[in-house]
């Protein structure tokens, strides 16, 4: 979509599509990982790739944050057809993204072990998962600096360089994973930790490739002299990024610490309840992309339209997001819970251990929707640069609410207990985000921020 097209489902699904692909591949370089060590090494090394996975969660949540933030200035910028504003920005937030995925590299693995043990994870499967993370965390440089080139393409528009990107890292994946787990061509065999260093890999790879395919194609955040003029941190323009993108840090934050609470309640079931956490969040995980993906879309076109001053066209988007959400996530839920045993079979092999992680499916399985139309109107108010109320909210459903529930009803309905806490916080998500969309957000004036 142009900054001056009308926001139609044929330019939503345009760039949709790409996105909803690209979501998927960047999650299954991860699930590929996972399904080698399930079939190849067995559900302990499943279960420990598991333990450190809100770990990994908790340490990139600064940079989707800040990615979000960069993401609606860019797309603002680019609405209003000023390039060398969309480089200043690109140029800051690639600044910031530098040094602290550099930071986690050297420091994050000193603090690895006595984080995991803390969480309670099964002594078995403590030495395999502080091996993996501690390999894992020096590939954050890269890692880091994809995300955030992710984000800011989509805010020019661009959902097809992503794809291709991440086609790039998922075949690279699939190849050099099993290769290191067996020790292929006279590699070395690294067992559990083969994922991680595929992931080195694969993310410097295609950062590389990147930079070269974006210069050829003369891409609006191609690296070049204007970008390079700009590779330093301007403090106006960080203050406004940080302003949308800590409120969304934050949130991404309380959800990866609520992620490790909800992890140590699980393990206190032991770690086939560990495992089976494992598959359903994998497969819960795709599921999720159209939601999240549509999320995106609604505030990159929202965006666009402010800085276009095209600001009529808001509500317009915004109620294509919630129709194609009801209908793309709503049909892909209901294909899932048809399919549940196979998908998860993916993951594990263990027959107990399926039957436990099917079961638990079908209870969280259906709220997808639920959070995705929660997602839509959060999506949209940030665009416009309002970011702290959505952010409340979707914390207070998150603390006030999930990990509670979890905690009450695991102790009386055991692991159950704990999955249905997920569709009674995201029912009081979209019950909040939408009463304060139509009572105080639509009531608003929207400026621009750029």
């Amino acid at each position: 979509m142009t900054p001056s097209s009308p926001p139609t489902w044929k330019t939503f699904l345009a760039f949709l599509g790409p996105l909803m692909l690209s979501n998927v591949l960047q999650s299954l370089s991860g699930t590929l990982n996972n399904v080698y060590l399930g079939q190849m090494l067995g559900v302990q090394a499943l279960a420990a790739v598991t333990a450190f996975f809100p770990v990994l969660f908790f340490f990139i949540s600064f940079i989707i944050g800040l990615g979000a933030g960069a993401s609606v200035l860019i797309g603002q910028a680019y609405g209003a057809r000023n390039p060398e504003r969309v480089k200043a920005i690109a140029g800051t937030a690639l600044s910031v993204t530098l040094m602290a995925g550099f930071v986690v590299a050297l420091f994050g693995g000193t603090f690895t072990q006595v984080l995991l043990t803390s969480l309670g994870t099964p002594a078995n499967i403590l030495p395999d998962a502080t091996a993996y993370a501690r390999v894992m965390l020096l590939s954050m440089p890269a890692m880091f600096t994809f995300l955030l080139l992710t984000a800011m393409m989509r805010g020019v528009g661009d959902t097809v360089t992503p794809l291709l990107a991440l086609i790039l890292a998922t075949v690279i994946g699939l190849l050099v994973t099993p290769a290191l787990i067996r020790g292929w061509a006279g590699l070395p065999m690294l067992g559990v930790r083969a994922g991680a260093y595929a992931s080195i890999i694969s993310a410097f790879v295609t950062v590389v490739w990147l930079a070269f395919y974006m210069r050829r194609r003369k891409h609006p955040l191609a690296p070049d002299a204007t970008l390079a003029r700009h590779m330093w941190i301007d403090w106006n323009i960080l203050k406004t990024v940080l302003r949308i993108g800590v409120p969304s840090g934050v949130q991404m934050i309380v959800l990866s610490l609520s992620e490790l609470a909800v992890l140590s309640l699980v393990n206190r079931f032991g770690s086939d309840a560990t495992a089976a956490y494992g598959a359903v969040t994998q497969v819960l995980s795709y599921v999720q992309f159209p939601a999240i993906s549509i999320t995106i879309t609604v505030s990159v076109f929202g965006a666009q339209a402010i800085g276009g001053g095209h600001v009529d066209r808001l509500g317009g988007i915004t109620r294509t997001g919630v129709l194609l959400n009801l209908v793309i996530t709503g049909g892909l839920v209901a294909l899932t819970s048809l399919g549940a045993r196979t998908l998860v079979g993916f993951f594990i092999t263990n027959p107990e251990v399926v039957e436990m992680a099917v079961g638990l499916l079908h209870i969280v399985l259906w709220s997808s929707v639920v959070f995705g139309l929660a997602g839509v109107f959060s999506g949209m108010m940030r665009a416009s640069g309002t970011v702290l109320a959505p952010t409340a909210i979707s914390i207070f459903a998150i603390l006030a609410v999930e990990i509670p529930v979890a905690y009450v009803l695991s102790g009386r309905m055991g692991l159950n207990g704990i999955w249905m806490a997920y569709p009674v916080a995201f029912a009081t998500m979209l019950i909040l985000q939408a009463t304060y969309y139509r009572m105080v957000w639509s009531r608003r004036a929207i400026q621009r921020l750029v």
